[in-house]
């Protein structure tokens, strides 16, 4: 069964304008009505690194989770932030996000891959204690541009020291949109046949011209779970100073509604979250 992760999180946090509180508990509370498998809401870090995320505390207290079996994820950089985000019993998920990068490592969470495994290790044990789940993304997992070393077998030795770890639940993220096709069919096929355990999916970006290359590349390799944002705005404000946008949430439910694949999404509510997003990101 195909999972689709809805990422306002990610459309907002690299937007240029504040987005009220307000306005944020309502497009999330549009979102948790559509039948998204997980919503990935937001995230316990610094402000200073990411000033639009630092009402994610009080976004999530305004939001109407009773009547839905949509799950909440928020991201952390840190076991600080796992453990601010541990205390609320609404959210089921924590993402942290390692980078095989070293310069994208220090970019994005102030640490060193050192750091980032023992930082792992002490939020599995967080998301143990607190009956939460971990999912690890794989920053730059299809490639960088800072010319740090990149190669599919260190996409490879990374998830499986992942995986001795206890990690569960692992995303392959194309942090600045460079995957090819390929490059996602071969490490997708290679891992989920090596790891038939763990649930991997993809968090790719990706331009409005390249979507569904890399969308059936990952599809075709057995993929079920799927990372988008609607209208595709987003991208990481730590990996470039030009974002690249998310996989556009729009185009995914075409394609694998046309896979036969998302049956019982609630079109209604899908037109609403979608009117809300074309304000807010206009």
């Amino acid at each position: 069964m195909v999972k689709l992760i809805e990422c306002p999180r990610d459309a907002m946090q690299g937007w240029k304008e504040m987005i009220p509180t307000e306005t944020k508990i309502e497009y999330i509370n549009s979102l948790l009505k559509v039948g998204f498998d997980t919503i990935d809401f937001g995230s316990f870090v610094s402000p200073k690194a990411i000033p639009q995320m630092k009402d994610t505390a009080d976004v999530l207290g305004h939001l109407n989770t009773e009547n839905s079996n949509t799950k909440l994820l928020a991201i952390v950089a840190n076991v600080r932030g796992a453990e601010d985000a541990s205390k609320f019993h609404k959210i089921d998920y924590l993402g942290f996000p390692f980078s095989i990068s070293p310069t994208f490592q220090l970019r994005n969470t102030n640490g060193t891959i050192t750091d980032a495994v023992e930082r792992v290790e002490e939020i599995n044990k967080i998301c143990l204690a607190t009956q939460k789940e971990l999912v690890v993304y794989i920053s730059m997992g299809f490639g960088n541009p800072y010319g740090d070393e990149y190669s599919e077998k260190l996409v490879y030795q990374w998830v499986a020291n992942l995986v001795e770890k206890g990690i569960k639940i692992i995303s392959l993220a194309d942090t600045v949109g460079v995957a090819t096709a390929d490059g996602i069919e071969n490490i997708y096929s290679y891992l989920s046949k090596t790891f038939p355990q763990i649930e991997i999916g993809v968090h790719l970006h990706s331009t409005q011209e390249h979507w569904k290359i890399k969308m059936e590349a990952a599809y075709n390799a057995g993929c079920q779970r799927f990372d988008g944002a609607l209208k595709g705005i987003g991208g990481c404000p730590m990996a470039h100073d030009d974002l690249v946008g998310n996989m556009n949430t729009e185009n995914m439910i075409s394609f694998l509604q046309q896979k036969g694949e998302l049956r019982g999404l609630n079109e209604t509510a899908l037109n609403e979250s979608l009117n809300l997003a074309n304000q807010i990101f206009a």
